[in-house]
């Protein structure tokens, strides 16, 4: 009888949690919607030719992400498609930005759906840490010749080289916790258990209890290194997907072109590669959710030049960003109501014992 209530009342927590996140897109949207209006307004100002390429590269673009996590998930001996992979990339991405919670959300929905097919939890974080890792491994590459393209031109500010190497240390601790995982599940745990220890300790004076499991940090560990050991042994394996990730930087960087393209700005590759650097460095460091309203001041200010004026840096802007974020953002709403409208069919069908 209590199993039986547990798996009639589940689909109606997956449309409560439907309904939750979906409200937190249209209050995002609402906060930021004088942002929204501008891009909107420069938009329609746009080149419409140009703007039809950017949005087929931006296309592309969503393939190669699913791409990118199919062939880390082939690597880990998960078995998915390049639709289903993409729909939770755009999903997760969606889910990152509404709940503005770092990371963890997104996660949790690639975990929840893993664990819906059958699939080690172990495995699909590893998948999600190799991604984050692959990702910013192939942007770094990006980001040094960016650097030494406004460093030439004098635009590089101390604010860019400390966001830099937040970013490289946020890199190396992902590398070293992989590396961990990889060596010795125990010291991993040690490592895990050590950190909440220190969370609990912190934060106990004001919720007056633990918050966070040292047993759950062992298990947790345990299962990363079960997952890592479906890895194959050579390093090679990891060009394939490194690769693709950066081609998804180059489709970004056609994206801004097309931007310059659009409203008939002079530019040069080297404007087009520090641009782009800098926004998408800010867009992982940056405390707002997919540095909105940061990236735009910081793209702006990495624009301009004496080719480019501060009313055009300010259009291009508001154009890349309306193409490469609320584009996908938008998408996004329509991934997440994809995955969990298809949780709530198998659920159904788990409990009739027939396909719908």
């Amino acid at each position: 009888m209590g199993c039986g209530c547990f798996v009639i009342i589940l689909p109606q927590m997956q449309k409560f949690i439907l309904a939750v996140v979906l409200l937190l897109g249209v209050t995002f949207v609402f906060l930021y919607f004088s942002e929204l209006q501008q891009i909107i307004a420069t938009l329609q100002r746009a080149n419409p030719w140009y703007l039809a390429i950017a949005l087929i590269i931006q296309a592309m673009w969503f393939v190669v992400v699913g791409l990118v996590y199919q062939s880390i998930y082939s690597l880990l001996g998960l078995k998915e498609s390049r639709r289903h992979m993409m729909l939770l990339a755009v999903a997760a991405n969606f889910v990152n930005v509404v709940t503005t919670s770092a990371g963890v959300g997104g996660m949790a929905l690639f975990i929840n759906d893993g664990q819906r097919r059958g699939q080690s939890s172990g495995r699909v974080t590893v998948a999600g840490a190799l991604y984050l890792l692959i990702d910013e491994s192939a942007f770094l590459c990006v980001l040094a010749v960016g650097t030494i393209i406004l460093a030439r031109r004098n635009r590089l500010s101390y604010g860019d080289i400390a966001a830099s190497l937040t970013l490289l240390a946020i890199a190396c601790a992902i590398a070293l916790f992989l590396y961990l995982g990889y060596r010795s599940a125990r010291t991993l745990g040690n490592v895990l258990a050590g950190l909440a220890r220190t969370i609990n300790f912190m934060v106990r004076p004001f919720l007056h209890r633990d918050y966070l499991s040292e047993r759950r940090a062992h298990t947790f560990a345990s299962e990363i290194a079960e997952g890592l050991s479906a890895l194959p042994k050579k390093p090679a394996s990891l060009i394939a997907p490194l690769l693709l990730s950066l081609l998804g930087k180059i489709l970004l960087m056609g994206v801004l072109t097309c931007a310059f393209l659009s409203f008939n700005i002079p530019f040069r590759v080297g404007t087009i590669i520090g641009g782009f650097s800098i926004a998408f460095l800010f867009l992982i460091v940056s405390p707002t959710p997919s540095g909105v309203g940061v990236v735009e001041g910081v793209m702006a200010l990495a624009l301009h030049s004496p080719r480019v004026g501060w009313g055009s840096a300010i259009l291009i802007t508001l154009a890349y960003r309306g193409v490469t974020f609320w584009l996908p953002l938008l998408v996004g709403v329509w991934a997440f109501r994809m995955i969990n409208s298809n949780k709530v069919k198998v659920k159904a069908e788990e409990r009739t014992g027939e396909p719908l």
